[in-house]
């Protein structure tokens, strides 16, 4: 399968910096550039790329609004924004709006390849100790929107059992592979549960559960 890629970036040397590196591999094609947030928006809308890269400082709009329009829209192009700093409020917005991970402009090409990939097939690239840093120096932020936990709305109704386990240990940023060690599971199977649980909560990815756990108030282990 091809990965189809659309870059968005202001400065040309980027781009063509990420397009050399990206289209080395044989499996991504690089279908579109766009110089700013909102010409990106509007060649994602008419490309529909599998991966977007987005950078979240850019002139017109910026990569949190871009990305949010993008998340919002009909097509199902996953972001992958670019920042300069690990802990960049502009990457917290933009997860929040829908990103599926952060990556530094400094990456190195083996990373951007591997982050690419795993953004096309649906898993997100943000480290846990980075997206719980995220969310806990924007805890003010969040507390605005959370939601009380109450016994007559539980936000994981629609979960079994099992789901809630895999759920806790996806939103405590547990890779595949420890959810299946933690909880006596193949990866497959643990695999299989998180698909199911993003499904059922409406969720694009394992960034957004550990947003919607933060939001809901909820805690590991909680309502087991």
């Amino acid at each position: 399968m091809t990965i189809r890629m659309l870059l968005v970036d202001d400065q040309p040397l980027v781009r063509m910096g990420f397009r050399l590196v990206l289209e080395s591999t044989g499996d991504i094609e690089v279908v579109g550039e766009a110089g700013d947030g909102a010409q990106g928006v509007e060649r994602a809308l008419a490309l529909e790329p599998d991966v977007v890269l987005m950078d979240v400082r850019m002139p017109v709009m910026d990569g949190v609004e871009a990305t949010r329009r993008i998340c919002r829209s009909q097509v199902n192009s996953r972001v992958i924004v670019l920042t300069t700093f690990d802990l960049d409020e502009y990457a917290f917005a933009a997860l929040k709006a829908g990103a599926s991970g952060f990556l530094l402009k400094d990456v190195r090409p083996e990373e951007l390849i591997a982050a690419v990939r795993s953004v096309a097939v649906g898993d997100a690239v943000i480290s846990p100790r980075i997206t719980r840093e995220l969310l806990n120096r924007h805890a003010a932020d969040l507390a605005v929107t959370r939601a009380e936990p109450s016994p007559d709305r539980d936000p994981l109704a629609s979960l079994t059992p099992r789901e809630r386990e895999v759920f806790h240990a996806m939103a405590a940023g547990m890779t595949n592979s420890e959810i299946g060690a933690e909880l006596f599971m193949s990866e497959a199977t643990a695999k299989t549960h998180v698909n199911h649980i993003l499904t059922k909560l409406g969720l694009r990815d394992r960034v957004q559960a550990v947003i919607f756990s933060y939001e809901h108030g909820l805690r590991e282990g909680q309502g087991n």
